[in-house]
């Protein structure tokens, strides 16, 4: 009996236990944004799951404190130098960084993911889109890593590492929960996936 594609994958530790709160939607954005283009690559059948919302919030801060320092530096050179040559390259990086800082809430919006009966899709990006299919019994590694700042607000990144390197895939800003539920998912269909190879 085959399952149609774009049906959520069974939890591979739900036996006879009672049935986990999915994490994987715990605190994320309720929808994807797509392109209004209609060159759009679509987005296809199924549920697709979204990052957590504190993910914009870590953007924010980090870009933020790039923004301050390409602000600070150059005014602290000119105050002791007096030259001001150090502006052009402080504007090219403060023009890039008010972009960024503008554009991350939508475009955090427009990543997913979806977990399919034989791969993991994963999406994003409003002009430049990308999606990338991941077969389950080619994923080599599943890493999981998170900075200070990640951590103070509870998220991590999750990377599936596969023979080939243009196959790979790092999701971004995930609930430390929905990482390590997927985690543990994606790592128990990927040995049945490999066995029968």
């Amino acid at each position: 009996m085959t399952t149609p594609p774009g049906t959520p994958l069974p939890d591979p530790s739900a036996s006879d236990a009672p049935p986990r709160v999915d994490a994987l939607d715990a605190r994320t954005f309720s929808r994807i944004l797509e392109p209004g283009a209609a060159g759009r690559l679509p987005l296809g059948d199924g549920t697709w799951h979204q990052l957590a919302r504190a993910y914009v919030w870590v953007q924010l801060i980090s870009q933020g404190v790039v923004f301050l320092l390409a602000l600070v530096v150059p005014i602290v050179v000119q105050v002791f130098t007096g030259v001001p040559w150090q502006w052009i390259p402080a504007g090219i990086v403060l023009v890039v960084t008010a972009i960024g800082l503008l554009i991350t809430p939508r475009q955090a919006r427009s990543f997913g993911y979806q977990l399919r009966q034989d791969d993991l899709v994963f999406r994003r990006g409003i002009l430049w889109q990308r999606v990338v299919a991941v077969p389950y019994g080619r994923m080599q590694l599943v890493d999981i890593t998170h900075g200070p700042l990640d951590r103070g607000f509870g998220i991590a990144q999750l990377k599936l590492v596969t023979a080939a390197a243009s196959t790979g895939v790092t999701i971004p800003g995930l609930t430390q929960e929905a990482a390590e539920q997927l985690r543990d998912t994606l790592v128990a269909v990927a040995e049945t996936r490999r066995t029968g190879l």
